[in-house]
């Protein structure tokens, strides 16, 4: 009996990512929501379609599930429920505040579990020799110390979610004035989408690879080793 051989995912294409998501829906909320196009509500449920589909395709895609997806797609569905019910642009500013808020609250609070989060992020049997590493920490007498830089590691994590939800939420009260449901509603979302990605997205990652960083000198000055003998097949 044959069996049929396991194809490993591949890497999402990250600019193809930037425009279905991103481009692509801020596009269309600002070119085709006036009345003699598509207009407000048929514009903003197709915009919202594109990071959607994108989002439950990747998942069907990886044939696992992906919380960060998980994240987008219930962002990208009360983003549509706010044009919907035509609420106050305001709770569109709290609801782009609300998901890395709560991100960033999660990762804190797994500071005082038995392992934080940043051990399933980060240092995790699929990127690390976590034996090798744990053996060096132990000859050296450095596990605990390498604890307390994991935990340390897990504040700044979690601050980098605060401060991108403190600035998404300034954001969108600065970009988003028009009542939803509207043309100017709609143009007013794409510029948000459009803006959000060089104000937010791009500092958070330098933040983030910044504290990687750090993370990686911390390591190899408890353990003695490289970050090649470190990493899984180093």
């Amino acid at each position: 009996m044959s069996t049929t051989p396991t194809v490993p995912p591949t890497k999402p294409n990250a600019l193809l990512e930037i425009a279905v998501t991103i481009v692509v829906p801020a596009v269309v909320l600002m070119q085709l929501s006036g009345a003699d196009s598509l207009g407000p509500l048929r514009a903003l449920m197709l915009a919202l379609a594109f990071p959607l589909t994108w989002g439950l395709w990747d998942g069907w895609k990886r044939r696992k599930l992906n919380w960060l997806a998980v994240l987008g797609v219930a962002s990208t569905l009360l983003t549509g429920g706010i044009g919907l019910l035509a609420l106050d642009a305001k709770w569109l500013a709290v609801k782009e505040a609300a998901v890395p808020g709560l991100i960033g609250l999660v990762m804190l609070g797994s500071v005082w579990a038995r392992q934080p989060l940043i051990h399933m992020l980060v240092f995790n049997a699929n990127l690390f020799d976590v034996d090798k590493v744990n053996q060096a920490l132990a000859a050296k007498g450095n596990a605990v110390a390498f604890s307390r830089a994991l935990r340390l590691g897990t504040v700044m994590l979690a601050g980098t979610f605060f401060f991108s939800a403190v600035v998404n939420y300034v954001l969108a009260r600065w970009v988003v004035t028009s009542p939803a449901g509207t043309e100017a509603f709609n143009q007013e979302l794409g510029r948000l989408t459009l803006l959000s990605y060089p104000i937010i997205a791009v500092p958070s990652m330098v933040m983030m690879l910044g504290l990687f960083y750090w993370l990686a000198r911390q390591a190899r000055s408890l353990t003695g080793l490289n970050m090649g003998d470190m990493l899984k097949g180093g």
